[in-house]
């Protein structure tokens, strides 16, 4: 009964210049760790084999130093992998994967698909059929080979591909690297393993994409798994349990506060957050000064518990209430400098001026504030 886990888009070199250098590192860390998992996944449940289906790597020019601690990274799984090129690192004449074996990175259990064709796993009944990319973008059906491929009956037939599954997926991303969605039925296949887009995805019983096993974007199309595939014989439908491997929980919210509740809403599920998050808001809307106050504090105990938080107000505005002004005790002057202030936001609603307006609104309520409320918080 073979059994074997499916990964893909590793997507190792990658990285992340928005966010500040310390969470960046973190997150490519983490990608380290994802592969480490996966390892220790594939021991534990005993597979066969584990099946790259391209984007091991970000880009053809990362470092030697990606290159070899990702090699290493595998060290936890004895059985053969079996490494497929992506577009990302497409089988170039000179490329990462070239580099690699100059390097003597590549160790002796992994098997690099750079040509199409067959893989044969003998000692664990697997048959591996490869339609790897040698350039970044084709527009023909690399996988239409597999049909051709002859392999011994007693063996599984598993494709490894890497591309578009053509009016299946969403986003118009059709375009380039198609694959057939019968590709199964027209080449025999007992299984279809898939890499590029980024989640788990099933096309149908024979066919699933494993999406990457870290999230490295703000997409909530259920990333940071990897796929273990049973399949008892030639022919017998596959089995397919997913695994989570994500260190990181990626949350992007755009959220529009019309009324106190709405800020209160937010504010619980932020604090609801795993410590292991990574969260970018967007707001728009109105608050009140008080209630501008009580979101900056929220995140600023946010930035410190989560990877990353990060926050754009640019289309907040802040609508100070008569409670807001009497608290501020922002008589005479400091009482016409808010009323200006509240005038030149509304006036202009957007751009660098209402920002302006808005950022001064709340930097003078914080400077305002009474000292007794801040002593009470």
């Amino acid at each position: 009964m073979p059994k074997f886990l499916h990964t893909a888009d590793w997507q190792m070199g990658r990285t992340y210049s928005r966010f500040d250098a310390e969470d960046g590192a973190a997150l490519v860390e983490a990608r380290y760790e994802a592969i480490e998992r996966l390892a220790a996944l594939a021991t534990e449940h005993q597979c066969d084999a584990v099946l790259v289906a391209g984007d091991v790597f970000d880009a053809q020019t990362v470092s030697d130093r990606t290159i070899r601690r990702v090699f290493n990274a595998t060290s936890g799984f004895k059985g053969p992998w079996v490494m497929l090129p992506g577009n990302h690192d497409a089988a170039l004449a000179e490329s990462v994967w070239s580099r690699a074996k100059r390097l003597g990175a590549v160790p002796q259990n992994v098997y690099l698909a750079l040509e199409s064709g067959v893989t044969s796993l003998l000692d664990q009944g697997i048959a591996v059929l490869s339609a790897p990319l040698t350039q970044r973008h084709t527009y023909g059906d690399l996988t239409q080979p597999f049909a051709e491929m002859e392999t011994a009956p007693d063996l599984l037939r598993i494709g490894l591909a890497h591309g578009s599954v053509q009016g299946l997926l969403p986003d118009e991303i059709d375009s380039t690297n198609p694959i057939a969605p019968d590709r199964t039925t027209t080449a025999n296949l007992d299984y279809l393993a898939l890499g590029d887009w980024h989640g788990v995805k099933q096309i149908n019983e024979r066919t699933w994409y494993s999406g990457t096993p870290e999230p490295e974007r703000f997409r909530n199309n259920d990333a940071g798994y990897v796929l273990i595939v049973d399949i008892e014989s030639p022919g017998a439908t596959p089995q397919v349990t997913r695994h989570e491997t994500a260190r990181y929980q990626w949350h992007q919210w755009l959220e529009t506060l019309s009324v106190p509740s709405d800020l209160d809403e937010l504010l619980i599920r932020i604090g609801k957050l795993p410590e292991a998050s990574v969260l970018d808001l967007k707001l728009s809307g109105t608050l009140t000064l008080a209630g501008d106050q009580k979101l900056t504090e929220v995140l600023s105990i946010a930035e410190a518990r989560y990877r990353s938080v990060t926050c754009d107000r640019s289309g907040l505005q802040l609508e100070p209430t008569e409670e807001d002004i009497a608290e501020l005790h922002a008589d005479g002057y400091l009482g016409e400098v808010v009323q200006e202030l509240r005038e030149s936001q509304q006036a202009t609603e957007e751009g660098e001026e209402a920002a302006v307006a808005r950022d001064a609104l709340g930097i003078l309520a914080g400077l305002l504030k009474p000292k007794d409320a801040e002593v009470a918080q």
